[in-house]
């Protein structure tokens, strides 16, 4: 964890200073450009030359300069900052004592329509959450992933300072203030608050309190262990077949084999689509932490990560933090937790740097390095043939390659079994040998009593037969190649980039903000709301639906007897001249291997180029239109 620390004498001198470059806000970007390498706004400055110095002055006042303050203080595991965490020896205990204040300049808020929840501040066309609950979600998640703090949510308390406001200008926030450990003050409140802070805090130095929240080790604590056992279990959906119990047990019996002597283990699980990756990484999860083991899932993927928040959190941010990404670990101490579950591996990357990394945090250690060093056991679930971005590396040979260098014993179990294509192996293999992956060749699909495929006469019928099946109860999403340019929104709409012929429709919403109906990429795949777009690979992978629609672009083309690559057709900003044609070759066909392998039921084919069309229809045994 990072922050700018001074003690709030220190505050109050630093804010006085006459020199620009002297200046705490100065200070405080200066902070931020070294431990994070963001460069703040000109408003987030001023809010800091305006807000910080009022809270300074307040514990001066109240007798308490000697308590630490720090600035900007980064949660554990996560960007988030807090505005200012208090760090002080407790007045009744002795012991370490935290409050969380979160500074808002707001003079004027209301509730907005009457919702607790949220907040319609004066000047502010959007609703605002209730400060409250943002300090309550801080002290919550400090708490849980703070060892020196055990879990226990009493050890740091949350305020809300409002501190140009006065209370008849908010007095309907208050509604939501419940119990002492999370309170709202206002200038109209200013003498209350500094009771307030006296009745928590001594008169006597934060330093040492302050040092050790900001070095102390991060883990689950039980408390959100115990809840998180409670959630995963009660959506348990899955029961573990074959492999996939193999896989399960493998790494419980790791867990314990490492706790016992004190060893490190690697399991590597690989399989294909639907084989189960993720039934066993939420399994391994759910019985960890029933039994109160400190483990953590990492995807690589911010649509599947977004997804398994929403749908195995159900709403508990305490919960959802459980799921990281894989770059959340490069400053994590060596075996700080037990098991990390590194779930969508394939997606591992080269190195955690990206744009906004700054070049003194640019280590050069690689990803896959930095996830075997994070615990005593790292589970890592793959499938191969699902890299589909220059850059992404997770394959079973480097994984394992990587840690027996590092001399630790590797697991290694290959799911066989398959779960999604509606059990079809023979679909799987099919689609492998259409695409030329894995040592296969083409064949003619004669079809399978577990799985249906239909080749589509147009984009209008494939769409029609979707939205049949949709109609009929079954979950159906069609995707494509990317092969069409990808607008951002026009009006507040999305634009219809997908053309063919004279049809259109748009690609799924780019960020994490609905348009219209349409929902948030990362909820493409789950909510009602995405059958009106086109998906791409990056929203598919990882997800499954009944029925699954593929428009094969012109960047997949059939030429004499087999498919080949047009990798001038793609229009994925990302192969770029550094990627070579061989490899873009392979991003192309490993994309549609996963674009085809999304259906549970059936898979509807339409081929955007006439020859690739005409194959398909030979290689697809009495292919079926909608309507038949």
């Amino acid at each position: 964890m990072t922050a700018f620390r001074q003690s709030a004498e220190g505050l109050v001198k630093l804010a006085s200073e006459s020199l620009p470059e002297r200046r705490l806000s100065e200070r405080l970007v200066e902070h931020l450009r070294m431990t994070t390498g963001i460069t703040p706004s000109q408003s987030e400055r001023r809010s800091w030359d305006r807000s910080v110095p009022v809270l300074a002055n307040d514990l001066v006042d109240a007798g308490l300069g000697a308590v630490e303050m720090m600035v900007e203080y980064q949660l554990p595991l996560t960007s988030k900052r807090a505005d200012v965490v208090l760090a002080g020896v407790d007045r009744r205990t002795g012991g370490d004592a935290y409050v969380v204040v979160e500074l808002k300049q707001w003079s004027q808020a209301d509730l907005y329509e009457d919702d607790q929840k949220l907040v319609l501040v004066g000047g502010m066309s959007q609703p605002k959450l209730h400060p409250l609950l943002q300090v309550q979600g801080y002290c919550e998640y400090i708490a849980d992933f703070a060892a020196v703090l055990g879990g226990d949510q009493e050890a740091i308390g949350g305020v809300a300072y409002l501190h140009n406001a006065a209370d008849l200008d908010v007095r309907d926030l208050y509604d939501l203030v419940h119990d002492d450990r999370s309170r709202m003050f206002t200038k109209t409140r200013r003498g209350a608050f500094l009771e307030y802070l006296q009745d928590r805090f001594a008169p006597r130095p934060g330093a040492e309190a302050a040092d050790r929240l900001l070095t102390t080790a991060v883990r689950p604590s039980k408390q959100l262990l115990k809840l998180a056992a409670a959630e995963i279990k009660d959506r348990e959906q899955f029961k573990l077949l074959a492999e996939q119990r193999l896989a399960y047990e493998l790494v419980l019996h790791d867990v314990e084999q490492a706790r016992r002597s004190n060893s490190k283990e690697v399991v590597i699980v690989s399989g294909g689509p639907g084989s189960g990756k993720s039934v066993i990484a939420l399994a391994l999860l759910g019985e960890l932490t029933r039994q109160g083991r400190t483990a953590f899932h990492a995807t690589g993927s911010r649509s599947f990560t977004q997804t398994m928040r929403r749908y195995v959190g159900k709403g508990s941010k305490r919960v959802q933090s459980l799921f990281k990404y894989f770059n959340d670990f490069a400053k994590t101490e060596p075996n700080e937790f037990e098991v990390l579950i590194c779930d969508e591996a394939h997606r591992i990357r080269e190195n955690s740097s990206n744009r906004f990394t700054r070049r003194s945090d640019r280590t050069g250690r690689r990803q896959v390095d930095e996830l075997i060093a994070a615990a005593r056991v790292p589970v890592f679930l793959l499938d191969e043939h699902q890299v589909v971005r220059p850059g992404e590396l997770g394959t079973v040979a480097d994984i394992r390659k990587h840690a027996e260098s590092l001399g630790l014993r590797v697991h290694e179990v290959s799911l066989d079994a398959q779960f999604r294509c509606g059990g079809s192996r023979t679909y799987e293999n099919w689609v492998l040998g259409l695409l030329g992956l894995g040592g296969r060749t083409p064949e003619e699909w004669t079809g399978d009593d577990h799985f249906e495929v239909t080749l589509a006469d147009s984009p209008h019928d494939l769409e029609a037969l979707l939205r049949t099946k949709r109609d009929s109860g079954y979950s159906a999403r069609m995707t494509a190649g990317f092969c069409w340019k990808w607008s951002n929104p026009k009006n507040e709409a999305l634009v219809p980039d997908v053309r063919i012929g004279d049809w259109e429709r748009p690609w799924n919403v780019k960020d994490e903000r609905a348009v219209g109906d349409a929902p948030p990429s990362a909820l493409w795949a789950t909510e009602p709301g995405g059958f009106g777009q086109v998906g791409c690979v990056f929203t598919a992978q990882g997800f499954e639906y009944d029925w699954n629609g593929v428009i094969i672009g012109p960047d997949l083309v059939a030429r004499d007897g087999k498919l080949v690559t047009v990798r001038s057709a793609s229009k994925d900003p990302a192969l770029t001249k550094k990627v070579s044609d061989a490899e873009a070759d392979r991003l192309i066909r490993n994309s549609y291997k996963v674009l085809l392998t999304r259906g549970m039921v059936g898979t509807a084919i339409y081929a955007v180029d006439p020859e690739t069309q005409r194959y398909f229809a030979t290689m697809i045994d009495q292919p079926q239109t909608i309507a038949e």
